[in-house]
């Protein structure tokens, strides 16, 4: 009787980290496609698929791997970054809800209201007025009235 032996042979890190660098590369893509939004030189938001075309990997692998890296899916990164910028923008600037919306190439904002809604529970408008009363509170107490 004929005893096999199998070699193990180590994996080379770079092949362990390619869901970080898959990750990494993904994070940098979708602040850079932020900024671009922002500053008005992407007329529509990517979604997943887009994404993973411009890493050249399919749009399943693209989401299982964030999934498995980060514990969310590729949507749901998009989608807080562009809470997180509204909230900004709501907050420092006095730009209405219709011009924020198209920032986020949000076409009706009626869309950017759900949108905004839907991660808040509050209307944007409503989110600004509770913004404000919150400054004029504090106001209020630096003054010791």
């Amino acid at each position: 009787m004929e005893t096999l032996i199998v070699k193990t042979q180590k994996i080379p890190e770079t092949i362990l980290s390619r869901k970080d660098e898959i990750t990494a590369d993904f994070l940098k893509m979708v602040e850079a496609h932020i900024a671009d939004l922002m500053a008005g030189r992407a007329a529509r938001r990517y979604h997943a698929k887009n994404f993973a075309e411009k890493l050249f990997i399919h749009p399943r692998h693209l989401t299982n791997t964030v999934k498995l890296t980060l514990n969310t899916s590729p949507c749901e990164v998009m989608e807080d970054r562009i809470l997180e910028e509204s909230i900004k923008l709501l907050k420092d600037t006095n730009l209405n809800i219709a011009e924020i919306g198209r920032r986020f190439a949000y076409d009706e904002p009626t869309n950017f209201t759900k949108f905004f809604k839907g991660m808040t529970g509050q209307t944007p408008n409503q989110y600004r007025k509770v913004l404000k009363s919150n400054v004029e509170s504090r106001k209020g107490d630096d003054t010791g009235l």
